[in-house]
């Protein structure tokens, strides 16, 4: 499990959100949603549990990805009400699992379900420290103790070669030392 990881049902959101994203190499918007999609091993192994999106499923998915994305760090994303008319959810007692009660889409497809989660999440105060980093976009969650980690990461510790947070931080010195040298200079 990546550092990353949300716990639970949530990982398959966060996995969603990382579909899109600003790859430090390239530095331009990459979306591998549609390839995800049209590969169902890929798409379980990254999102266990929800269903395979059809064809014409996946321009939603985008939409909803958007919307999440624009909601993250909102402890009550009331933005998303218009997705929960579209897809409604249904209470379900369970027997087994981390929740005595979890939604489930009316419905099924991929967008209602990976919503029951959301909702889910919501509910149980996780959705709140799902965050996406301000400079390359990775959707990470926050698992630090004051809940308030902004970077996906601060030091290169990973395949990605991420670390936003020393990137900006040396950034806004060199910034400082400039604003110093030319109020002295």
């Amino acid at each position: 499990m990546s550092a990353d990881a949300a716990p639970g049902r949530l990982e398959a959101v966060r996995a969603l959100l990382t579909t899109w994203s600003i790859p430090n190499d390239t530095r331009h918007p990459a979306d591998a949603l549609d390839a995800l999609a049209a590969d169902p091993d890929a798409w379980e192994r990254a999102l266990p549990g929800v269903p395979v999106p059809a064809p014409g499923e996946v321009d939603e998915l985008r939409a909803l990805r958007e919307d999440l994305r624009a909601a993250l760090g909102d402890p009550r994303p009331v933005a998303l009400a218009g997705w929960l008319e579209r897809h409604r959810l249904a209470p379900r007692l369970q027997a087994d699992g981390d929740a005595p009660v979890r939604l489930v889409p009316q419905h099924p497809g991929a967008a209602a379900e990976l919503l029951a989660r959301v909702v889910d999440a919501v509910a149980d105060g996780t959705w709140y420290r799902l965050r996406a980093c301000p400079d390359c976009a990775h959707a990470f969650y926050d698992t630090s103790r004051n809940a308030s980690r902004t970077w996906c990461r601060m030091v290169r510790g990973d395949a990605s070669g991420r670390s936003c947070g020393s990137i900006a931080k040396a950034r806004a010195k060199r910034a400082r030392d400039r604003g110093a040298r030319e109020a002295a200079g």
